[in-house]
């Protein structure tokens, strides 16, 4: 996978996953990696799908509706890649903290749905709930938030409340801001991240 890899410190042992949305590639999240930690390595990935010429991590039926096969697919080809990327730069594996928007966001929330301990934690920014009807792994220690837009058209508030549900069911900590917005990002949102963030790294 396409990928750009900073480490930024040699005193801070996390690395932000920077997943981007639908159309952005591996550098439009690194300003907000900068706003969350700038110390923290970066890999910043670049979904491996193509729709009408624009990057995804996954292929989707129609808006709002996931190819679940292609889905399962990409989401393990994610987590071989984080194992291999791990291995060739030195990072350590078990302190990676996903930071997704939209399309980026649904690939780590599938990350978590299908694999345990795949991520320390993870900031999930307009997601959606990546897949119904499946056994989620124990999610016991994991730290998740979600931003949210109460007038997102693509990602209604009643997606979040059962993501919500779903992940605190299987032990995760989720934590969930409400913006008074659509589908965007907005400063506000990735500042509450960044407080998120704060607070998961004291309390380990």
């Amino acid at each position: 996978m396409k990928s750009i890899f900073e480490k930024r410190s040699e005193n801070n042992p996390y690395t932000l996953l920077l997943l981007h949305g639908t159309g952005g590639d591996e550098r439009d999240l690194l300003p907000i990696a900068d706003m969350i930690d700038k110390e923290a390595s970066v890999l910043s990935v670049r979904g491996n799908v193509l729709e009408n010429g624009m990057p995804r991590f996954f292929r989707r039926l129609r808006e709002g509706v996931f190819d679940e096969e292609d889905l399962v697919f990409r989401t393990k080809e994610l987590h071989t890649f984080l194992d291999e990327a791990a291995k060739e730069h030195g990072f350590d594996r078990d302190k990676v903290i996903a930071v997704g928007y939209s399309n980026g966001a649904n690939i780590a929330g599938s990350l978590l749905y299908h694999y345990k301990d795949a991520l320390f934690g993870a900031a999930l920014l307009h997601p959606m709930v990546p897949r119904r009807g499946i056994d989620l792994p124990d999610l016991s220690g994991t730290s998740v938030f979600i931003g949210s837009g109460k007038n997102d058209p693509i990602c209604a508030p009643e997606e979040t409340e059962e993501l919500e549900a779903s992940l605190a069911k299987a032990g995760a900590d989720v934590e969930v801001f409400w913006a008074n917005q659509g589908h965007q990002l907005t400063r506000e949102e990735i500042e509450n991240a960044a407080s998120w963030y704060k607070k998961l790294l004291k309390g380990e």
